[in-house]
């Protein structure tokens, strides 16, 4: 099997080429995104692998169709890039990855919460240039803080058994709650009433009509001053214009992102000797109250392991003519309201 792999970088390659060892397919690796201009690279290829900001949008799935490319194999859980109608009508499977580390982006969600708190990514720059004040550098405690959650799938349940170890009064919402967070003393809300009440929210849901932007203008005026605003998930459910304007009023008193709307063009690239043109971001990153890390939160060994191994189980099952798991149609991204 020929498997033409887009948006690669070193680690792809180091993480694919191991795992490939138990299957001998034949990997040819791209840096360049799967996008309508680039798909003549995976000419001839039995398979595509994409990642989370590849187009894989209806132009891009005809011109795959057109080359008679059969299959999609997405190495990332959100599929929010794809046209799966289009997917669907025209006959090409897609397949992802669901669950590749669900502790990875918990974690990662909860050091961001720490970092912002106690203002480590401050403290680390002036420990460095020999500045041991610390004016500036109050945090509070975790303990007794209340928390939202909004998506409880497994990522979400995660970091809601996390945070009960800190003693943080825990609140939730989503559209199936979990019995199971209930016994551990999780309570679920409508959203309103969550975001009037909350110190911390935490966004662990899929980009759906519903999602899009709930962090907005309207929303952030439901919340307490001073609140922390955390997301991992995808980066449209936060509108970065209306958090600039409540970073700048106070409203917002921290923000964390490891995902950004328009990251498409920034994240999993060496930018450091180009100019960012995007002034949204750049304003974003003077406010010293805000963390932002690189769609970084799922990016540890058992991840990648996980990723790689998956991505090829997934492929292997078609070459072999097996019932297909992990397959996404486009009914399924109407019901889907969880990110796992």
């Amino acid at each position: 099997m020929k498997i033409t792999m887009f948006s690669s970088q070193c680690y792809d390659k180091k993480y694919f080429l191991d795992a490939n060892q138990n299957f001998g397919y034949q990997l040819t690796f791209h840096e360049a995104r799967l996008e309508p201009a680039t798909v003549e690279l995976a000419r001839g290829a039995d398979a595509v692998c994409a990642f989370v900001n590849d187009d894989i949008g209806e132009v891009t799935i005809e011109a795959l169709k057109a080359i008679d490319v059969p299959i999609i194999a997405l190495r990332c859980a959100g599929y929010n890039n794809v046209d799966l109608r289009v997917a669907d009508k025209l006959g090409i499977h897609v397949v992802r990855v669901p669950s590749y580390s669900p502790y990875a982006v918990a974690e990662h969600t909860v050091a961001l919460m720490l970092s912002l708190n106690r203002k480590i990514h401050r403290a680390y720059s002036r420990v460095r240039d020999g500045n041991f004040s610390l004016q500036g550098l109050t945090g509070f405690d975790m303990h007794g803080k209340i928390v939202g959650v909004i998506g409880t799938g497994r990522i979400g349940s995660i970091v809601l058994n996390i945070l009960k170890g800190f003693g943080c009064k825990l609140f939730a919402f989503d559209t199936q709650p979990d019995e199971a967070l209930k016994n551990i003393g999780v309570k679920y809300l409508p959203m309103s009433e969550l975001l009037q009440q909350v110190d911390i929210i935490s966004f662990h849901c899929p980009l759906t009509p519903e999602t899009f932007h709930l962090i907005n203008d309207d929303s952030l005026e439901m919340m307490k001053d001073g609140v922390m605003i955390i997301n991992t998930s995808r980066g449209a459910i936060v509108d970065a214009g209306s958090t600039i304007e409540g970073l700048k009023s106070g409203k917002i008193g921290y923000l964390g992102l490891d995902v950004y709307e328009q990251e498409g063009d920034l994240f999993f690239h060496d930018l450091s000797d180009t100019i960012i043109r995007d002034d949204v971001f750049e304003r974003l990153l003077t406010f010293p109250n805000v963390l932002i890390t690189g769609h970084q939160g799922f990016f540890t060994e058992e991840a990648l392991v996980n990723i790689a191994v998956t991505t090829l189980e997934n492929l292997s099952r078609y070459a072999l003519a097996k019932p297909l798991i992990n397959t996404l149609h486009s009914q399924q991204a109407i019901r889907s309201t969880r990110k796992n």
